[in-house]
């Protein structure tokens, strides 16, 4: 008797049963980043090829986004990069500037500070005469018997009582007080050693010890001690000691001041 083989009991697998292992396998490979050649049988069917070719795609389709991402962060990194080398960049820039304006700022300080220095050393070098927008109206060494010594020893400035009488130069006050026949009278030794006088005043306006600028004013002219009217009296001298006179025209024009 003939036996008939059971219907379904000697079937080859299933293909629902082996298409999830082949899916598995490329979900490995596509996980490692690697897609390898995959060999199958010579006589395998064709939906298993099919199958196997639709797994290798995918594992290259995922291959392609992964180096996608990777270029992408690259390309981040790196503009990145580029904007921290241009933010130090300006920084630097910056900095230099800053430095450069602080410099310029420094340098223009320092020069207006000279020319302060240089403008005030002018001032204290330059001369003035004693008695403004006024002439000389008795000479040096005019003869009269006005003068115990026979001659006139300064040089009388023209000036109403109470006209303002300046220093003529840069000096300290050494002597302020009666002077005998000088009347009131203040002597200052000047900045270049040499002694300036000035008589009949009718007050004093500073003290011995005190220091005086070209300009500023000392007192007021008058007509105290021996004196006919109200004048100046002006003595040039190279000692402190009365008989050191020197001409004070010439000593005034030496120092820039014409009179």
């Amino acid at each position: 008797m003939a036996f008939i083989r059971a219907t379904g009991k000697h079937r080859r697998t299933s293909r629902p049963v082996r298409t999830p292992r082949n899916i598995a396998g490329i979900a490995t490979l596509a996980a490692g980043g690697v897609v390898a050649s995959v060999a199958s049988p010579a006589l395998a069917a064709t939906d298993e090829a099919r199958t196997h070719d639709t797994g290798l795609q995918h594992a290259v389709v995922l291959g392609d986004e992964l180096a996608n991402h990777v270029a992408a962060q690259a390309d981040e990194q790196q503009a990145e990069a580029e904007a921290a080398a241009a933010k130090a960049k300006a920084e630097a820039v910056a900095k230099k500037q800053a430095e450069e304006a602080k410099r310029r700022v420094e340098a223009a300080r320092k020069a207006k500070e000279r020319a302060a220095r240089e403008a005030e050393r002018k001032r204290l070098n330059t001369f003035v005469a004693p008695v403004a927008d006024s002439y000389v109206s008795t000479s040096y060494k005019a003869s009269s018997g006005l003068w115990s010594s026979g001659s006139h020893t300064g040089i009388d400035f023209h000036a109403a009582s109470g006209t303002s009488v300046h220093a003529v130069g840069t000096g300290t006050v050494v002597e302020a007080g009666w002077g005998g026949s000088y009347g009131n009278n203040i002597v200052i030794k000047m900045s270049d050693g040499t002694y300036t006088q000035y008589g009949h005043l009718s007050s004093l306006g500073v003290s011995v010890g005190q220091h005086v600028t070209p300009g500023q004013q000392i007192g007021l002219s008058g007509a105290t001690g021996n004196a006919t009217g109200p004048h100046l009296h002006f003595e040039a001298r190279t000692g402190a000691d009365y008989g050191s006179d020197i001409d004070p025209v010439a000593y005034l024009r030496s120092h820039g001041v014409n009179v």
